[in-house]
């Protein structure tokens, strides 16, 4: 039951751009998918190692600055900027994860909020990322390696490969002594290292991982839409994002994030394209009561509540 399931899910990810021949759900679909990474990779800090780092859009920001960086300092294409990105993402999480990550419950998530306010501040006066005003990419493609296309699809198809890669390392993490011993320290630091688990290690190997693929989220988010400014790239609400489509699918579970993305991605295009610029507020209150719903009668989301119903529906039967 579960392989058909499996089989399913990838039938309809492989064919919905195809079945779609509407550049609105092309769009759309690229953006689901978008959100579905940086909220997995989010995933891997916040719903497995159980710190919720409200920060991660440093993460995303230097990943989506360094391809236009590379592309305005020398011309070259914004693909070679994807490496440099996890590259400082990488120095970043090891430099802030170290003292951060001995904190714990809501004390790392105000630590990971005031680190990331401070590099927007910074970003948004620094002339040499363009300040306030921020960076443009390419306007037009000199050739296929600036990843500039007119249609979606190929967009969609290059998010829907890094997802794969993400969820599959995800799972491998799963089912992995580490996997394993990151839960056993997010239900209790003290009793995780009593099993001898090295607490400190494992978490900030996560914090590292959840970077590199926060960063690959905001390279591809820079080079589908061709530019970065400081509040779209460090701004709070690209953290809180993420931690609402994880929280919203259910954090720590492997497709979590997809059906989070699924759901709210779609709710906020449609209340922006209903009210405009005005549905930006809309959007955030109403993801606001969502999850204040989700956390008053199923903190562990959609999946959690789907397992329940599904054992309630089973005792029923029996």
């Amino acid at each position: 039951m579960r392989r058909a399931g499996w089989v399913a899910l990838a039938a309809v990810l492989l064919l919905f751009p195809l079945s779609f021949n509407n550049p609105y759900y092309e769009q759309l679909g690229s953006l689901v998918l978008l959100a579905a990474i940086s909220a997995s990779a989010w995933n891997l800090i916040g719903g497995f190692a159980g710190q919720v780092s409200v920060g991660n859009a440093v993460f995303f920001g230097a990943g989506a600055y360094m391809p236009l960086l590379f592309y305005k300092l020398w011309q070259v294409s914004p693909l070679l900027g994807f490496p440099a990105g996890i590259a400082v993402s990488l120095v970043i999480a090891v430099v802030i994860g170290i003292p951060t990550l001995r904190l714990s419950g809501h004390y790392f998530s105000m630590a990971t909020i005031a680190v990331a306010e401070l590099i927007r501040i910074v970003v948004s006066n620094w002339d040499f990322l363009g300040a306030a005003i921020g960076l443009t990419g390419p306007a037009t493609p000199r050739g296929w390696w600036d990843l500039v296309f007119r249609s979606s699809n190929p967009y969609y198809y290059m998010f829907l490969a890094v997802l794969v890669t993400l969820l599959a390392i995800t799972y491998a993490i799963q089912r992995s002594r580490f996997g394993y011993d990151l839960r056993a320290s997010r239900g209790g630091e003290r009793a995780a290292r009593s099993l001898v688990v090295p607490v400190s290690s494992y978490t900030l190997y996560a914090f590292m991982l959840s970077a590199t693929f926060t960063s690959l989220a905001g390279s591809l988010y820079v080079v589908k839409f061709g530019f970065i400014d400081p509040g779209s790239g460090f701004g709070i609400l690209v953290s809180i994002n993420m931690v609402l489509i994880a929280a919203l699918g259910g954090a720590g579970r492997l497709f979590g994030p997809l059906l989070g993305a699924a759901i709210l991605i779609p709710l906020q295009t449609e209340t922006n394209n209903l009210f405009g610029g005005g549905g930006t507020g809309l959007t955030y209150i109403l993801y606001g009561g969502i999850i204040v719903l989700i956390a008053r009668f199923e903190p562990g989301g959609l999946f959690e509540m789907w397992d329940r119903l599904r054992a309630k529906w089973g005792s029923h039967a029996a």
